[in-house]
Formats: C-alpha cells, sequence, structure tokens
C-alpha cells in the first residue's frame, strides 16, 4: 500500500466535519523524519500492527504533552497563595491526556483495513467521546468557579451561596447545548431544525410556566440588587413588619414580630413598594415619641425633662444624641416630639413602651399635665315630667 491509501477520503454525504478533522490529524507520515519513512512504508501491509504502534505513540505523546502543560502551570500556581489553580489543574489533568490519545486513535483507525462508512463511523464515535469528556469535565470545573466566586461575595453580589444553584443550573444547561451542538456536527446531522424546534419548544414551556419564571427571575434580580438581604427588618405594602429570614429563588420568607412567616413570591416583591427599615448609612432607627401638654406650661422644663428621659433611657443610643423638637400648636395641646435612636429596628417596640411609661411617670413628678379631650354637658331646662304632675291632681 502507498502512502495516498492512507489517506483515503470519506465519500458519505454529511461528513464533512469528519473529513476536515481527518484531514487535519490524519497525514501522520507527514510528520515523520525521512529516514523513518521505509520502516513506515512498510507497516502498510500489517493494518493492525501500525493501528497498534500508534496507538501507543499516541499514550507517550499524550503523557508528555500532559506532564509539559501540567508541570508548566504547577510552577505557576505555585506563587499564589489560593488552591483553587491547584484543583483546577489536578482537573486538567486527564482530559489533556486523553485529547492527545484520542485524536491519534482517529489517525490508528484510518490505518484499518475496514470499509470506508465503518471507519468514518469509529471517528465520529471517537470525535463523541473527546466532546463528551470535556462536557462532563467542565461540569466539575463550573462547580469550582462558582464555589470559589461566591466566597468572594464582596466582589461578586450576584454570586453568592442561594444563587450558585441557579448558575450551576445556567452553566450545565449552556454546556449541554454546546456539546449537542457539537455531537450533532459529527454525525452530519443539520442543528438547524433542531434549534427550531427547541425554540418552539421553549416559547411553549415559557407560556405554561409564566408565573414560575417570572418569580425565578425576580428572584435572581432580588438577589444581584439586594435592596434587602437575610437579617433586615423590611414593612411591605400591606402593612406587616418582619425580619427577612430568606431570599429564595422563588420567594422570601419574612418572620412577623407575632412569629408568623410570611411567604411572598418575588414577582410580586419585586414589583412592590419595600422599606427597609434596616437599610440606609446604618442599621439604627430613629424613633419619635409624640407627645401633648397644656397651654400655660413651662416649655423650657418640658424640654429639659424630655431629653433627660431620652438620655438615660436604656437601649438608646447616645450617637446621635436624643433631641426634643416642638412640633404644633394643637387645638388644646401644645405638641413636642422625642428623638432617639436605637441600634436595631428590632427594639422599636421595646424602647417605644420604655419611653412612653417614662415620660408619663415624669411628667406626674413635675406636674406637667397631658391634656385630653373633655366634654362639658350643660342642661339648659330639665324637661317637665308627666308622671309629677299626674300625682299632684290627684
Amino acid at each position: 500500500m502507498t502512502k495516498t491509501n492512507t489517506q483515503a477520503p470519506v465519500e458519505e454525504a454529511g461528513n464533512q466535519p469528519v473529513v476536515e478533522v481527518t484531514n487535519l490529524i490524519g497525514n501522520f507520515a507527514d510528520y515523520l523524519p525521512e529516514t523513518w519513512q521505509p520502516y513506515w512504508n512498510q507497516l502498510q501491509s500489517i493494518p493492525m500492527l501500525k493501528f497498534v504502534i500508534i496507538a501507543c505513540i499516541g499514550y507517550i505523546v499524550g503523557k508528555i504533552i500532559q506532564f509539559i502543560i501540567i508541570r508548566s502551570v504547577t510552577q505557576v500556581t505555585k506563587r499564589t497563595r489560593t488552591l483553587v489553580d491547584d484543583h483546577l489543574v489536578e482537573l486538567l489533568k486527564r482530559p489533556i491526556f486523553l485529547t492527545v490519545f484520542y485524536l491519534f486513535l482517529i489517525v490508528a483507525t484510518k490505518s484499518l483495513d475496514i470499509s470506508t462508512s465503518f471507519k468514518s463511523n469509529l471517528v465520529r464515535i471517537i470525535l463523541t467521546l473527546i466532546v463528551f469528556m470535556w462536557m462532563t469535565r467542565g461540569f466539575k470545573i463550573l462547580k469550582l468557579l462558582l464555589q470559589v466566586l461566591s466566597d468572594l461575595r464582596n466582589r461578586f453580589k450576584m454570586i453568592q451561596r442561594k444563587t450558585v444553584p441557579l448558575f450551576d443550573l445556567i452553566g450545565k444547561l449552556a454546556l449541554v447545548a454546546a456539546g449537542s451542538y457539537f455531537i450533532l456536527l459529527i454525525w452530519g446531522i443539520n442543528p438547524t431544525a433542531w434549534l427550531a424546534s427547541a425554540g418552539v419548544i421553549g416559547i411553549a414551556v415559557g407560556f405554561a410556566a409564566k408565573d414560575t419564571l417570572s418569580n425565578l427571575f425576580s428572584g435572581f434580580f432580588i438577589i444581584a440588587d439586594t435592596p434587602y438581604k437575610v437579617g433586615d427588618f423590611v414593612v411591605l405594602d400591606s402593612g406587616e413588619r418582619g425580619m427577612v429570614t430568606n431570599v429564595g429563588i422563588r420567594s422570601t420568607r419574612i418572620l412577623t414580630r407575632d412569629d408568623v412567616e410570611i411567604t411572598v413570591p418575588n414577582a410580586v416583591i419585586g414589583n412592590a413598594k419595600i422599606k427597609n427599615e434596616s437599610g440606609g448609612r446604618w442599621e439604627k432607627k430613629r424613633l419619635r415619641i409624640k407627645v401633648g401638654v397644656a397651654y400655660g406650661t413651662d416649655l423650657d422644663l418640658v424640654c429639659n425633662v424630655l431629653e433627660d428621659i431620652g438620655t438615660n433611657a436604656d437601649n438608646v443610643c447616645s450617637t446621635p444624641n436624643p433631641r426634643v423638637r416642638m412640633r404644633l400648636f394643637g387645638p388644646s395641646s401644645i405638641d413636642f416630639e422625642l428623638l432617639v435612636w436605637i441600634d436595631e429596628p428590632v427594639l422599636k417596640g421595646r424602647v417605644t413602651h420604655s419611653l412612653m411609661m417614662a415620660v408619663y411617670k415624669r411628667f406626674n413628678q413635675e406636674n406637667i399635665e397631658i391634656p385630653y379631650s373633655k366634654q362639658d354637658v350643660y342642661i339648659k331646662e330639665m324637661p317637665k315630667s308627666n308622671y309629677t304632675s299626674e300625682s299632684k291632681s290627684q
């Protein structure tokens, strides 16, 4: 057999990708030294021996390339403090070797004395194994990268431990789609029709799961935008107030002060106006204690008493310091506000209770009147009683 017989083209319809790959790596004799050419030509008469020799050469070359690449990359990874790159090198070690070995198997397959169609199918199978190997190894690499990025929450706020399953699913779908596309090309199948069918199915599924997809995308944007986080105290449009206990992909859970858990779909809460009491410059919250005093009261005394109550109260911040503000000349009272800050919104009810109790007691001690509504009833004339007039006539 001559050298040209080793390059027999694959003439089946739809085999163009296989032809390109085999023509690219199949001219093995071109890479041999001229002194080895006579020995190579002698092997043409023993196809099986030629197959075994090329496979062994592929194994050796694969190990050499694996050693060179891994060795070079390892020298770089040793300079870093993290172990992530070391794990990544371990994940890439086997695929690099197998890719080189499988490519040599394709060359060895061309040396077999078998039919062209069967030879073409063997090449397709080997190329499919290469794609499938990198696709499955891509799953592990994706998992490693997402785990690393989720730990760097200060840099990548979108990727958190709660969002890792979402990105993992999206990444796996992308890898499967890319792998399937290349496998279809390898087997000579036009992927256009399959993509069109997938588009129609995707539209149908989108309409059927409209609410679910809406919640999923809203949850993704809530986690990315972080208008609130776990532990924050929020107030919903409906008036419920509580602590966020979980921000999931589909819903958000809020624990009210009555220890009742509310589950709100993300599509609803994403389009609502949410008041985050733990947001802003800090987590501190300001309380307003309103109190009215009667006209004629010493207003300076009122201000001093209220400031003293705010300064000595428990769970009240010293910075910013408590303040007293006169707000209104009311119909029957002069209205004041005691403004204090608390460290956490969860203390709102407790501190409000203690401050109002202290205001009432101190005002009683200082003889400061808190006016309240009074109604005086004046009787202009007593009605005449029929019973009295009848008794007199008798």
